[in-house]
């Protein structure tokens, strides 16, 4: 923790922070997840399956899985065992494929098989928690969310954007200082900027374009 917390006192102004989040969206004009999908439910089943897993490895399994079956219907017919065929290279596939079997009855039974559009109903669905949630309103419905997980967390303690000893607390921290130009392409490019650059135990910072903006106390420019 102490190597990815800046200093607690740390916030940066709203300038630093204006011209981190105009940098990275001049190298990312439009950026998007790196799940492949289609449409609001194959992106809420390969969310949920991305659960301590890669991105690679979701879109792997899902590639076999979407041909076969890609809407509430049809992965129900599949059933717990049929599922888990698919989706068996995916870490924690037993819970998984239960809890996508049982969101996908209950979006038939109770949304008329679509994927709902508010916070409160996506999280009442089996394997959905509030990160979850935030990527499907944010990726699918276009909604101002920031689903913070662990490379953003890493990226805003890091940089001084947003300081926070929890996920919640991070989040909360980035809805209010973000300005609003940026805040619903904000999760991407910190997710990107985390993943490929702001890497967790050697982050290039000698690559980083946002780096004359960030606070990050141990930077390795060499």
């Amino acid at each position: 923790m102490a190597d990815t917390l800046a200093n607690k006192d740390i916030v940066l102004n709203r300038e630093k922070r204006t011209a981190i989040f105009r940098t990275l969206r001049d190298r990312m004009p439009a950026p998007t997840t790196e799940l492949e999908y289609q449409g609001p439910f194959e992106l809420l089943v390969a969310v949920i399956l991305s659960a301590q897993a890669t991105d690679v490895g979701v879109n792997k399994a899902t590639a076999k899985l979407y041909p076969v079956a890609r809407t509430p219907e049809s992965i129900l017919a599949l059933g717990v065992d049929g599922l888990k065929r698919y989706i068996r290279t995916i870490g924690l596939f037993n819970n998984k494929a239960e809890n996508i079997i049982k969101a996908c009855r209950i979006l038939i039974e109770q949304h008329n098989s679509e994927v709902p559009r508010s916070r409160k109903e996506l999280e009442a669905l089996p394997g959905v928690g509030r990160k979850t949630a935030n990527v499907v309103l944010n990726t699918a419905f276009g909604e101002p969310t920031i689903a913070v997980d662990t490379h953003i967390f890493r990226v805003a303690n890091r940089t001084g954007i947003a300081i926070g000893k929890t996920p919640l607390e991070v989040e909360k921290r980035l809805l209010r200082s973000t300005p609003d130009e940026f805040k619903k392409d904000a999760h991407h490019w910190l997710i990107l900027h985390g993943r490929y650059v702001c890497k967790a135990r050697k982050p290039l910072c000698g690559e980083c374009p946002v780096i004359d903006w960030c606070e990050y106390t141990k930077k390795d420019v060499s």
